[in-house]
């Protein structure tokens, strides 16, 4: 079958690799139906992983597939299920796990398309217990985002920062993956919504998704616009996964008692803190990694009511998939680049 490998940093190769074999005990054949590209494929990309891992090398952390076959000791799974899957090879027994929070998993065996094989192949055997049901009206590409687009947004915004009804939040990079997914989330529960994105063109179609305000971060310091919009209140929230460039912006738009939760840092992973203005201020700064298997139920769930939904900026197949990580990189898209199977 086909696969997409890593097989040196930037470079990437279709190849054929062997097709699985019958599932074992527990487990589910799945035919993938759609990968989601997200900024860890670019870090793989460039060769940035921070674990040991081996080349060649499978792409792809975020994915849905069909249900082709299910394993001895399988109970909920049938042939012809649409299924999210988790992409984190959590141990399912370690006290985290059992209570439900999987990011947080003692005994994790890494990440797929990171650390692990990832999805950009043609099928794969995969623990059952790792991968979700779509409900109805979900099709692949939306369980392909419940994952790490619109899961981790769930965890951040709602197991983490405790968002309220009524609250003002400034989203950063609201034309990313991520953004666009917390942009409604947030609007969609009564939130005031400030946003940031790097060009113009992107301003009207922030403000669709139900932004209220939009700050085009190369011409204006975004932290000055939201002191201004806010009458030098702040935020109650800042939704911040660009790391070093604006970090430091954040936390000053931030309201007395705020608070700033952050699942990234792609402009770098060191920064400096203001100590007097946290402590001061009573600032929370809370991190975020990854979701929970319940935050992938509860993204679709509002997908299939139709609260919420996927922004597609392209589809691609195997053999674009060169452009489309040279698109995520030149910081280009607005919303997912999905690889379609």
């Amino acid at each position: 079958m086909r696969a997409l490998q890593l097989v040196e940093d930037r470079k990437l190769e279709i190849t054929e690799i062997e097709e699985p074999g019958a599932p074992g005990v527990g487990e589910v054949k799945l035919s993938i139906k759609a990968v989601a590209l997200n900024h860890i494929d670019v870090w793989g990309w460039r060769g940035m992983a921070f674990a040991k891992r081996k080349m060649p090398l499978v792409i792809g952390a975020e994915a849905s597939g069909v249900v082709e076959e299910v394993g001895p000791g399988t109970a909920g799974l049938v042939p012809g299920q649409l299924v999210s899957i988790y992409g984190a090879r959590v141990c399912g027994v370690c006290k985290n796990c059992q209570e439900g929070r999987d990011n947080l998993c003692t005994e994790v065996g890494g990440v797929h398309g990171f650390h692990l094989d990832g999805f950009a192949r043609e099928r794969v055997n995969y623990p059952a217990r790792l991968v979700v049901p779509a409900p109805p009206n979900v099709d692949a590409i939306g369980a392909a985002l419940a994952p790490v687009t619109f899961g981790t947004v769930e965890h951040m915004l709602f197991d983490n920062a405790k968002l309220q009804p009524g609250e003002w939040i400034l989203i950063h990079a609201g034309g990313s993956g991520i953004g666009t997914a917390a942009i409604q989330l947030a609007k969609k529960m009564g939130c005031t919504v400030i946003t940031t994105v790097g060009s113009d063109d992107k301003i009207e179609k922030a403000k669709a998704l139900g932004a209220d305000y939009v700050i085009n971060y190369r011409e204006d310091r975004f932290e000055g616009r939201v002191r201004k919009i806010t009458k030098k209140k702040g935020v109650d929230v800042v939704f911040e996964h660009v790391g070093a460039d604006t970090w430091a912006g954040s936390m000053f738009s931030l309201k007395k008692g705020g608070r700033l939760v952050t699942c990234g840092s792609t402009s770098g992973v060191s920064t400096q803190v203001n100590l007097m203005m946290l402590f001061q201020q009573q600032l929370k700064l809370l991190g975020s990694f990854g979701c929970r298997m319940e935050n992938m139920k509860d993204a679709m769930l509002k997908m299939s009511e139709g609260l919420v939904e996927p922004v597609i900026d392209t589809e691609v197949d195997m053999e674009n998939i060169h452009k489309a990580l040279e698109r995520m990189e030149g910081r280009k898209v607005f919303g997912k680049i999905v690889l379609k199977f």
